[in-house]
């Protein structure tokens, strides 16, 4: 039985939705008319990590993946945009998205000038996204030992966690099914840092319910 039609819709619906958790963000910043306590680099690196998966899939004419990616730079470009306008750090946020151009560029030249055969340049631009993929995974495990030793997981957004397990469950999944490693082995860390905060959120939630609140940033 061929499972490649439903595991590409399920990794559209979870990723989309996985993407979507920014427009919580969104709507604080519009409410508030700051962007204080919202984090700029993970828009400015997901818009970035995007980018490079959307050439990986339109280099391997991959529907799915064009399309997770497509929606999601979208996504990231407005959440950009939107932080934009309402930053006090108008210049900080210039200088990183012009250094994140910078990059984005020179990898593009790379690929299209210098790697003219497609399966060496599909190999390489794979591995390098899937490098990028596994950092912004495992990037939050300095936070998440924070939270061991401070027993506060309101820190923690439990519909990202919810959100970030299927989909990297389901994108494992469709790696498997295409045998395409470099689709299944990024995603995989995603899979057990959302178990990780899962067990977090079941040993230490009544701690946390006795604590003082705090506005919430995102892991």
């Amino acid at each position: 039985m061929d499972l490649t039609p439903l595991l590409s819709w399920a990794c559209i619906v979870f990723t989309v939705g996985m993407f979507s958790t920014g427009l919580t963000d969104l709507r604080k910043m519009r409410e508030s008319k700051s962007a204080d306590n919202i984090q700029f680099l993970p828009f400015l690196t997901t818009c970035l990590n995007n980018l490079g998966w959307l050439f990986y899939g339109t280099l391997k004419m991959d529907h799915t993946i064009i399309v997770v990616n497509v929606i999601g730079a979208l996504l990231q470009i407005l959440y950009i945009v939107m932080y934009f306008l309402y930053t006090k750090q108008k210049r900080l946020v210039t200088l990183q998205t012009l250094a994140a151009a910078a990059v984005l560029i020179c990898g593009w030249l790379y690929f299209t000038t210098f790697l003219t055969e497609g399966d060496a340049r599909l190999h390489q631009l794979g591995l390098t996204c899937s490098v990028v993929t596994v950092s912004m995974y495992l990037s939050p495990l300095a936070d998440l030992v924070a939270i061991i030793r401070s027993g506060n997981v309101q820190v923690l957004s439990f519909p990202l966690t919810v959100a970030t397990f299927f989909t990297s469950t389901a994108w494992v999944l469709y790696g498997l099914q295409l045998n395409d490693y470099y689709i299944t082995v990024p995603n995989t860390p995603g899979i057990f840092t959302s178990l990780i905060r899962f067990y977090l959120f079941w040993k230490f939630a009544s701690t946390s319910q006795s604590l003082p609140s705090y506005k919430p940033l995102h892991v």
